[in-house]
Order: structure tokens, then C-alpha cells, then sequence
């Protein structure tokens, strides 16, 4: 049974949504009623921002998928350009902040080890389990210090024995980089937290994205189904959290929607559609 209840309101003006989880499968696959619903909202006139932990070197198949919009990536620390594959800006982590992370989270995390993104490329711990990037980098370092030399997008840390989920870790470190960084998350069950400067978030960066365009939070939607996202989704006015996700969500978002597995966010964009503008 469906979980989405009627929408209401004025047509947005933009549209910010996650990617993974959200309008695409976890194995990478983004269906035809959500290319079209996208694709509706585009040529009505709506600012489309996709909105992702992703860094760049992963956002191929999204201008495969669709010619137009905006990315957000690194969990708001860059605006790229992904039809013309350039970067328009970035906020970044500085070496200084970087090193007091690594040397707190140290302190309070058994067996953590480290990534970091550098100049879009992927730096990592011996140590440190790559799932997705080993090819990058397949050799790695002993310490992280050891090339943290530059701002960075983000770093990752992961608890090397598991002992801690990544909401454990992310309450963790989050008490312990007050004042130092953003810490969130992507996958309950990974063990592993997404670490960006202190004030980025995907959240912070749309809103700065949409008072360009001269709008606010009454102007946009948003869609998310993890901690990262949970920023954008209590900003926005108007905004759905998917059924299956984080079990925190609906602290955050003001509407829920149906799984991505059952084209949640297309539903919803097509009841906007419907909307007087």
C-alpha cells in the first residue's frame, strides 16, 4: 500500500534530490517513469539539482540518464557541471581540519582508518576497505597524514573492526568535531562516516543555490533517504523522505513517499506537475 498522501501547495520552482536509494536503485539502475518525470519538470521550467554524496568521477550515468540539471556533489562541498564535466565551485576541507579530524576521531573510534578526497582523487589508508574506488588508489598509505597536504571535498572514516554502526560512529564523532567539521553519513550498516568542513552540508549549499536563483524554501522540494540528506529535506518546505529508508527521516522531512523501488519520488513529481504554478 502506497504511503504517499495527496500534494498540495504551488507548483516548486527547483527541485533537489538525492541520488542513490532515491531515485536510483542500489544497483544502479533509474527507471523510465523517473527519467520522464525529471525530464516533465525540466521542461516546465523547474531548476533541477542533483543532490549527492557522490564525487564527480561517479556521475557519468547520470548525464547518461539526463541531459539537463545541475550536481551537488561530495555532500554539498562542490556545484558541477555534469553535461559539460566542469566544476563551478567548491568548499573544501582545509589540511588544518583535516588533521585535527583525523587526530580526534582517533581518540574515540576503535580501529578507524581513513580516505580522503584530494584534487578528485581518492587517497587511502592500507588499512582503510575500499569498496568502490580501489582501482584509484590500490596501494594506499600507512597514515592519512601522510597525504594531507591540501583542502579536500571530504573524508571518509571507516571502523576498521565494524564494532560500531555509522549512526554510533556519526553521534561519536559528531560530539567530538564541534566546531571542526560535518559529519554524516550514507549506510546504516557500513560502519562508515562522510566527514566534510564545518557548515557543508547538502542543505547548506542548496539553499545558497536557491537564493541565487532568488528563491527560498517555499520555492523548492526536496527528496532523501540517509542522514546526508537530512539537511536539505528540514530546509526545504516542502520535502519527502523514502519509505525505505533511515529510520530518522520523518525528524527531518515533512512528507514521506513510496520506496524507490516503487518510483516514490516520480509519484510525487507528478502530483507537483499538476499544481497551479
Amino acid at each position: 500500500m502506497s504511503v504517499l498522501k495527496p500534494v498540495t501547495g504551488k507548483r516548486p520552482k527547483l527541485i533537489g534530490t538525492d541520488l542513490d536509494g532515491t531515485i536510483v536503485a542500489h544497483y544502479g539502475f533509474i527507471s523510465e517513469r523517473t527519467k520522464i518525470a525529471f525530464t516533465a519538470a525540466h521542461e516546465a521550467g523547474i531548476h533541477i539539482y542533483f543532490v549527492t554524496g557522490r564525487p564527480i568521477r561517479w556521475m557519468s550515468e547520470i548525464k547518461e540518464n539526463f541531459n539537463f540539471g545541475t550536481g551537488i556533489c561530495a555532500n554539498g562541498a562542490m556545484l558541477y557541471d555534469f553535461i559539460n564535466q566542469k566544476i563551478l565551485e567548491q568548499w573544501l576541507f582545509s589540511p588544518e581540519s583535516q588533521l585535527e579530524t583525523v587526530k580526534r576521531l582517533r581518540e574515540v573510534i576503535p580501529l578507524v582508518n581513513f580516505a580522503v578526497e584530494i584534487d578528485e582523487q581518492f587517497h587511502r589508508e592500507k588499512d582503510y576497505l575500499a569498496r568502490w574506488d580501489i582501482g584509484i588508489d590500490n596501494v594506499g598509505v600507512n597514515k592519512i597524514e601522510e597525504v594531507i597536504n591540501k583542502p579536500a571535498l571530504k573524508m571518509l572514516a571507516r571502523c576498521g573492526d565494524a564494532s560500531m554502526s555509522s549512526d554510533e560512529m556519526m553521534s561519536a564523532a559528531t560530539k567530538a568535531l564541534v566546531g571542526i567539521a560535518t559529519v554524516t553519513h550514507s549506510n546504516s550498516t557500513d560502519s562508515l562516516l562522510e566527514i566534510s568542513a564545518d557548515g557543508v552540508s547538502k542543505g547548506a549549499t542548496l539553499s545558497k543555490i536557491a537564493a541565487r536563483h532568488g528563491l527560498t524554501a517555499e520555492d523548492c522540494v526536496t527528496f532523501g533517504d540517509n542522514p546526508n540528506d537530512f539537511s536539505m529535506l528540514s530546509w526545504a518546505s516542502r520535502s519527502w523522505a523514502m519509505a525505505d529508508g533511515h529510520p530518522d527521516l520523518m525528524k527531518y522531512a515533512k512528507f514521506q513517499t513510496d520506496a524507490h523501488q516503487e518510483d516514490g519520488v516520480a509519484k510525487v513529481i507528478e502530483r507537483l506537475l499538476e499544481l497551479p504554478e
